[in-house]
């Protein structure tokens, strides 16, 4: 009935933690953040692709991508239409429009949880 994915989402890219990028990004597939990136993160037409973002990690900025691991800081909106999985160290400000939420106690939301209408 309920499915947990065990497997590590797959990292195409990856921004280290003594990086600090200004401006947006647009990927596919999977994006790993350790540093900080000051402006918006998609992959609007990436069903599959992933943001991973770490402790250390932060962003400034709208995030839009399917699917979200958060252990970080996000201060600006995400919608992530497939899954957001907020870890114990996770803060956001701002919005979060998700289809499936997984929450780990600890973290933080300071905004709307808004759930995503099903696509069909």
């Amino acid at each position: 009935m309920f499915t947990r994915d065990s497997k590590a989402p797959r990292i195409d890219t990856l921004i280290g933690k003594a990086a600090r990028v200004h401006g947006d990004i647009e990927f596919q597939g999977g994006l790993h953040l350790d540093g900080h990136i000051s402006g918006g993160v998609r992959a609007v037409e990436a069903p599959d692709a992933t943001l991973s973002v770490s402790a250390t990690g932060s962003i400034e900025g709208p995030v839009e991508v399917a699917n979200v691991v958060l252990e970080g800081t996000v201060k600006g909106d995400i919608h992530a239409t497939e899954r957001v999985v907020l870890g114990p160290t996770a803060r956001v400000e701002g919005n979060v429009y998700y289809g499936v939420i997984e929450m780990t106690l600890g973290a933080q939301i300071m905004g709307k949880l808004v759930r995503l209408a099903p696509k069909v």
